[in-house]
């Protein structure tokens, strides 16, 4: 049985950094493609970044160039480093592995002064 666990929330004020982690058990993430998504109060659940199995990572246009998509295959771990972040990623962070179709319990990101 495949399950994922984050962790790394955190309350913090703008413009600064969380590293978030989602370890992975059962299986083996190596092959997989990954990906973190957030839903914060009153909006959808929505991509923050994706990342193959080959390591090539995309991300939406709101944390471009202030989050970073890794993956230790190692310690079975998939990570999203933020930095300068916004009031406006404050959110439950999740990660999935979509072709599984499983998802994590979220980890809360507060971002507020």
């Amino acid at each position: 049985q495949v399950q994922l666990v984050e962790s790394g929330g955190d309350l913090v004020q703008p413009g600064g950094s969380l590293r978030l982690s989602c370890a992975v058990s059962g299986r083996s993430l190596s092959s997989f493609n990954m990906g973190w998504y957030r839903q914060a109060p009153g909006k959808q659940r929505e991509l923050v970044a994706t990342i193959t199995g080959s390591g090539s990572a995309n991300y939406d246009d709101s944390v471009k160039d202030r989050f970073t998509i890794s993956r230790d295959g190692a310690k079975n771990t998939l990570y999203l480093q933020m930095i300068n972040l916004k009031p406006e990623d404050t959110a439950v962070y999740y990660c999935t592995i979509p072709p599984l179709g499983i998802w994590g319990q979220g980890t809360q990101v507060t971002v507020s002064s």
